[in-house]
């Protein structure tokens, strides 16, 4: 089998993630590094376990141009947030196909941009949404779809994000102008889940959400500097003893999301980033049962409650959650080996490109209601040429949209608002 020739761009905290794409002797090979950073370039041989570094068969580069001209088969798309669209264009546009990291894009007009140039050019897009393969979702979704729980009716989330303050608060995600805000950039993982979870996308929404803690802390450094790996610690703690914060802060550190979907499904989905533990929360709610995981990982273990009766916190039967191997509890490899399937074979994929869009459309859309005192707003519709994958993407019978477009929400750029007092 002849290797497919990939390329990563982005070897900042998240590039390690690119190790998963060089398997030679296995169908593929990274063959082209890019970062904009010469320091991060020269020292990426660790994250992506080479054994020497700078490897002759690799191409290293500060120009993503330079891409372009290595014969590549794929760039995997590793960049802050915001360059996302830039980049994802300017590869597709070359008939380079892209792996994207999640989220999508900023913007609901940047991932429609990547859509079109999707297909128009026929180039294959894929997007990063690693969750939909982590055995927690797997599973879940798996009791689902075999009517343990009959047709669902509602599906809530609660994210503990206990290392908020440092991945989120340090960098330039706490910049509003850089990553719209924490409910598009971390909440895209979740707000898929409840998608694929109850088979339709998000077509309304009403949000609340504050600067609660972070904002009150004074400490603030560039930390461009440096990565995460660099001050990432459980001793930052309790959350205002955090020092070194990004020097604009500008995005919420609590929010909490009512969503109604186009299958009359509705969800919740909650997002804290100064509590003491880190994982998710699902319950999935249906005519003839409930589901919840405990833990999220290897160790926790999804409940079913199936009969009624009082409160009964072991459930009327429990499932171990499984382990995988690698980051996501094995779904950083997995969605690794599907993409570099799709590339050669297409056929069926667990996240769509208009998936990916859905997530990020819904996310927008929440973070311009809380940014408008909860205002119920609709979640703008896809473009009509992407349509047609909406039943493809999650096995969902809701019906296709009609041509009308909801108008695509606006962020504003006032900064939120820090609490000036404890939290009651």
């Amino acid at each position: 089998m002849e290797e497919l020739r990939i390329g990563v761009i982005g070897l900042g905290a998240r590039g390690g993630f690119a190790r998963h794409f060089h398997r030679p002797g296995h169908g593929a090979r990274l063959v082209a590094a890019c970062d904009l950073r010469p320091a991060a370039l020269a020292s990426a041989g660790a994250k992506l376990r080479f054994e020497r570094w700078p490897d002759p068969a690799v191409t290293g580069t500060t120009e993503p141009a330079d891409l372009l001209a290595a014969d590549l088969d794929a760039v995997v798309v590793l960049t802050p947030d915001d360059t996302h669209a830039e980049l994802g264009e300017l590869f597709l546009e070359a008939g380079i196909a892209v792996y994207l990291e999640k989220p999508m894009a900023t913007t609901v007009e940047d991932c429609d941009r990547l859509l079109r140039a999707a297909e128009r050019t026929g180039t294959v897009l894929h997007v990063g949404h690693n969750m939909r393969h982590m055995p927690v979702v797997t599973q879940m979704r798996e009791l689902i779809r075999s009517g343990a729980i009959g047709e669902v009716q509602s599906v809530w989330c609660r994210h503990f994000v206990g290392h908020g303050g440092d991945y989120y608060f340090k960098d330039w995600h706490a910049d509003r102008s850089r990553s719209t805000g924490l409910l598009l950039q971390k909440g895209a993982h979740d707000l898929d889940v409840i998608h694929w979870l109850a088979g339709g996308y998000t077509r309304r929404v009403s949000a609340f959400g504050d600067l609660r803690v972070y904002g009150r802390i004074a400490d603030r450094r560039d930390n461009s500097d440096r990565e995460m790996q660099d001050w990432l610690s459980y001793d930052n703690w309790p959350p205002l003893a955090q020092r070194e914060l990004n020097p604009v802060i500008d995005v919420e550190d609590l929010s909490l999301v009512n969503l109604q979907l186009g299958n009359g499904v509705l969800a919740a989905y909650q997002q804290c980033h100064f509590s003491p533990d880190y994982w998710r929360n699902y319950t999935v709610i249906g005519t003839e049962g409930r589901l919840e995981n405990f833990g999220d990982g290897a160790g926790g273990v999804i409940r079913l409650w199936n009969r009624r009766h009082d409160y009964r916190a072991e459930g009327d039967a429990e499932f171990p959650i499984a382990a995988g191997e690698g980051g996501h509890g094995g779904g950083d490899s997995a969605i690794v080996t599907e993409f570099l399937r799709y590339l050669r074979e297409g056929g069926a994929r667990s996240a769509t490109p208009l998936a990916a869009r859905e997530a990020v459309a819904a996310g927008v859309t929440a973070t311009l209601s809380l940014r408008s005192g909860g205002t119920v707003l609709e979640v703008p519709a896809a473009p009509v040429g992407a349509r047609a994958e909406r039943s493809r993407a999650i096995g969902s019978a809701e019906p296709a949209p009609d041509a009308a477009t909801a108008p695509t929400p606006t962020i504003t750029t006032e900064p939120a608002t820090p609490a000036t007092e404890p939290a009651p």
